[in-house]
């Protein structure tokens, strides 16, 4: 009678998916890249400096001010050229200050660039929102990845211990003269495979690793892993509601809208070209001369003041105003199918995103049938093998159909996951809150 023993699959995972004392959870890890991560940094960084940019743009609504002042010395010596007339010499000091004003009341190229700043704050605003989507995929992507790295060594280790039971009843069999020697060199073969596999499945652990190392800030991250149980359903289950949401949210379209807005009031600035303006100007002037000037030797202070307006009206600039207004226009026509193209675009990354995790959705519950099915497989064979119905290689290949199912679940699920977070980034609504969602089926 042929002997056949397992190490019961619960126990040969157990050790593997044991969770580690100091384990971090998915929104743990995120703050830490938010503090952590260049380009998150960078981003923050060109968020700010482009919001004192914008600020820039009032100052030609406010009035200028000017403070100047100087200050001289002159020596006069004079000569004359009659005998015995002695030289004459005189020195005096000049000294003077003056404050100017001048406050644009009439300046329609001035309010373009204001309008301009302010649709550059929501430019920035929509910039900064993309960079933090991009870092919760990013760290959601990294995270996920390391629990696929491990499910799949853990998988491949307990492949490893069942083909070393069956290599070991393999040769009990041979010597006790009920089997042959091409079933102790199946498993053999099969047991040889499964090394080489649990190597690279080790290396590709240590790598996303790291790379969730050098993205978090930290070292030694072990993320908690994943709780079995239902998947969340996608809401809504409506794709189009997913892309209608996308084009009031996606931050590429929103600064699409937002160039098209700048790219018209850039035309409003080039037509201004033609329009006059008016600025009220005022200064006054303190002027100090102390032992009096080359003409007077009497000192004297002065004091003045300036109030007026400074109209200006363009006649002709060689054409220049009207190309520049021709140039404006054609660039807003280019912002407008730039709008254009951005609306189509996030609607096709949406549906592509949408369907992925439905069809990820539907891997899932079909891989679960799969596993039970592979389970009682591989069950069969087992006892097949006992009674003598089935050779070794039956159960071999039952025992890899069996672990490659798991494997294959264990992906899926982390990938609808993964998915679930992508699809609110292609549609805009991804925010920090939808990391608690998945957070909440990880293990406490």
């Amino acid at each position: 009678m042929k002997t056949f023993r397992f190490l019961p699959l619960t126990l040969a995972l157990g050790a593997a998916f044991a969770l580690p004392a100091q384990a971090q959870s998915l929104l743990e890890l995120y703050e830490s890249a938010r503090g952590y991560d260049a380009t998150y940094q960078s981003a923050k960084a060109q968020y700010e400096a482009n919001l004192h940019k914008a600020e820039q743009a009032k100052a030609g609504l406010l009035p200028t001010v000017g403070v100047s002042a100087s200050a001289s010395s002159t020596n006069l010596n004079f000569e004359t050229l009659s005998p015995g007339t002695p030289p004459a010499n005189r020195s005096f000091d000049n000294q003077s200050t003056s404050v100017s004003l001048s406050q644009p009341l009439y300046r329609p190229a001035n309010l373009a660039t204001y309008g301009q700043g302010q649709r550059q704050m929501e430019l920035a605003e929509a910039q900064l929102r993309a960079a933090e989507q991009d870092l919760i995929v990013r760290v959601s992507q990294a995270y996920f990845d390391v629990l696929n790295a491990q499910d799949t060594l853990a998988f491949v280790q307990a492949q490893k211990t069942a083909v070393a039971e069956q290599l070991a009843s393999a040769k009990r069999n041979f010597e006790v003269g009920t089997a042959t020697i091409t079933d102790t060199r199946e498993a053999q073969a099969r047991y040889d495979l499964v090394i080489a596999q649990e190597i690279a499945a080790d290396n590709d652990l240590r790598v996303k690793k790291l790379a969730l190392d050098q993205l978090v800030g930290k070292s030694g991250t072990s993320p908690k892993p994943l709780v079995r149980g239902e998947l969340p359903a996608l809401q809504p289950t409506d794709v189009n509601a997913w892309i209608q949401q996308a084009q009031d949210n996606h931050p590429s379209i929103r600064q699409a809208r937002v160039a098209l807005d700048v790219a018209k009031l850039e035309v409003d600035k080039a037509q201004a070209g033609h329009k006059p303006t008016l600025d009220l100007t005022a200064s006054y002037n303190l002027n100090s001369n102390v032992g009096g000037t080359a003409l007077a030797t009497t000192s004297s202070r002065t004091n003045s003041t300036v109030v007026g307006v400074n109209f200006s009206l363009p006649l002709f600039a060689g054409f220049a105003t009207q190309n520049r207004v021709r140039e404006t226009l054609s660039l807003e026509e280019k912002s407008r199918a730039d709008l254009e193209n951005a609306q189509r675009t996030v609607a096709q990354a949406t549906r592509s995103a949408y369907f992925g995790v439905i069809s990820g959705l539907g891997q899932v519950k079909a891989l679960e049938a799969a596993e039970t099915s592979s389970q009682s497989a591989l069950d069969a064979n087992k006892l097949g093998y006992q009674v003598g119905v089935r050779i070794n290689i039956d159960v071999l290949n039952s025992q890899s159909q069996l672990f490659q199912t798991k494997r294959d679940l264990a992906k899926a699920r982390y990938d609808v996951l993964v998915g679930s977070l992508k699809l609110r980034q292609a549609n805009g609504s991804l925010e920090a809150g939808d990391l608690e969602k998945v957070n909440a089926l990880l293990a406490k």
